[in-house]
């Protein structure tokens, strides 16, 4: 035993030695960080890219100032509405109630965005957010919940204001929409899906977009920030933090599409709906029209721009200032006319009782006219009767056959053989014809001694009356 001790001992000590070493290595792995961590925030790794250029820095702090200053001026509303359901087939039957009982409703719940612009609590949005709406809720970024009341709206042109009893509120600034250019910053606040003050960063992508089939009046600004369900309502804002639109609909099919009301068309809109409740606008007491390039060179314009006048309504503000059917509206109040659409705008927003300038070609001369506007409300509604002929017969050279109206002048369109001109122009069975090149039609007889006149220059216009619409076309005779 006494000569093994020596050697046991040995072992004991290599094996205690191996032990402690492995131990030792174990503990060096310890040591090696399991992630790398910046010297940016008390760590050691440098940051991949050292020099980061000032103005992305700068951009960057601007982004985060806006949405640190212009936040609490942004909240969200929250709205439930008492819609109808509908019983196809049988509800109109006199005997529903009777068998089914009374009418059944639902509750439907719906978010949008809105905007601070009073410290008293007037907040703008979208009318479509608030319409129809039972109760109102409005949730500021400090979390405190508020009922609101509509004050004003308007479906024209899709605004609305809205009223919280509270005070001291932070406000929004507003700017100014007509000085946009395409590629400025646009940022978006609001609170898409129900994520509360949700911001998203983008460019100005267009300005002036109309018929785009939204509103009435419209004349967007269009912006790839991101807008989504529940961003109604709420601000486009550029890098001061200024308002400068409504965010107000996007294009579903597409992506980076919204639209936004600009903050000038805005302004006088919802000044009216806080002072009165409703808006109240210019009318002249015409029916336009887009000019194509047909019309302008039959009416000898230089290019299809301004507002053909396809009708004029007795005693109103065009004809007491001496605008005729076929002038065109080429500028108002200095104002260059690019469509119908424009027109529409401006005569709106003029205001009502306004002294106005418009200037109109007529037979390819311009003329300078004075004009006051009436109220929009206080338009007639003007009914016209229009006869449907039954009997065809051959086809004139234009491809109509056109029998004389029952009563007043003109001659109405009983047939429109296929292929023809006035087909491909689009004139329809039951149009009423009231002119040829600026001459009027009174019967057939004289229709048909017009057309033998004129159908052999290549090209003419017609006056057609549509229901309660009259419009231009431009034919091009092969």
């Amino acid at each position: 035993m006494n000569m093994r001790s020596p050697l046991c001992s040995a072992l004991f000590a290599i094996l205690c030695t191996l032990a402690f070493s492995g131990l030792g290595g174990c503990g060096k792995k310890s040591e090696s960080p399991i992630f790398l961590e910046s010297n940016r925030k008390s760590g050691t790794a440098e940051a991949p890219v050292k020099d980061v250029p000032s103005d992305i820095l700068a951009s960057q702090k601007a982004f985060s100032t806006v949405a640190r200053k212009v936040t609490p001026c942004v909240v969200n509303i929250s709205t439930i509405s008492k819609k109808k359901l509908v019983q196809p087939f049988f509800e109109m039957n006199p005997l529903f109630e009777d068998f089914f009982g009374a009418p059944q409703y639902r509750r439907d719940k719906s978010l949008g965005s809105g905007f601070i612009i009073s410290s008293d609590g007037y907040i703008v949005t979208n009318d479509h957010v608030v319409r129809d709406a039972e109760t109102i809720q409005v949730k500021l970024s400090n979390d405190k919940v508020y009922d609101a009341r509509v004050v004003g709206r308007d479906q024209k042109t899709d605004i609305a204001v809205i009223k919280i009893h509270a005070s001291d509120l932070p406000t929004a600034v507003l700017g100014d929409s007509d000085k946009l250019e395409v590629g400025q910053w646009a940022i978006a606040i609001g609170n898409p899906f129900g994520l509360d003050r949700t911001m998203t960063v983008g460019v100005i992508s267009a300005t002036g977009r109309s018929n785009v089939g939204i509103e009435t009046y419209e004349n967007f600004i269009q912006t790839d920030a991101s807008i989504n369900p529940g961003n109604s309502g709420g601000p486009l804002l550029n890098v001061y933090g200024e308002v400068i639109g409504i965010n107000t609909a996007i294009v579903a099919a597409g992506q980076g599409i919204g639209f936004a009301i600009p903050v000038n068309m805005a302004k006088p809109i919802f000044t009216q709906l806080i002072q009165k409740g409703n808006v109240s606008r210019g009318w002249m007491g015409v029916t336009i029209q887009p000019v194509t390039d047909e019309l302008a060179r039959s009416f000898g314009l230089r290019q299809a721009r301004g507002a053909l006048v396809n009708d004029v309504l007795k005693g109103g503000p065009a004809a007491k200032a001496g605008i005729r059917q076929g002038d065109v509206i080429t500028g108002f109040n200095g104002t260059e006319v690019k469509d119908p659409a424009h027109l529409q705008r401006l005569v709106a927003e003029a205001g009502v009782g306004k002294p106005v300038r418009v200037t109109v070609s007529r037979d390819a001369k311009a003329l300078e006219l004075n004009m006051t506007l009436a109220n929009a409300d206080s338009a007639p509604k003007v009914q016209r009767e229009q006869r449907n002929g039954d009997q065809l017969g051959e086809a004139d050279p234009l491809g109509l056959v056109v029998d004389d109206v029952e009563q007043g002048s003109g001659v109405v369109v009983v047939g429109v053989e296929r292929g023809s001109a006035a087909a491909e122009a689009g004139i329809r069975h039951g149009d009423v014809i009231v002119s040829i090149n600026r001459r009027k039609v009174t019967n057939s007889d004289e229709y048909g001694r017009i057309i033998d006149q004129v159908a052999g220059n290549g090209g003419l216009t017609i006056l057609v009356r549509r229901g309660n619409a009259s419009i231009y076309f431009a034919l091009r005779l092969k």
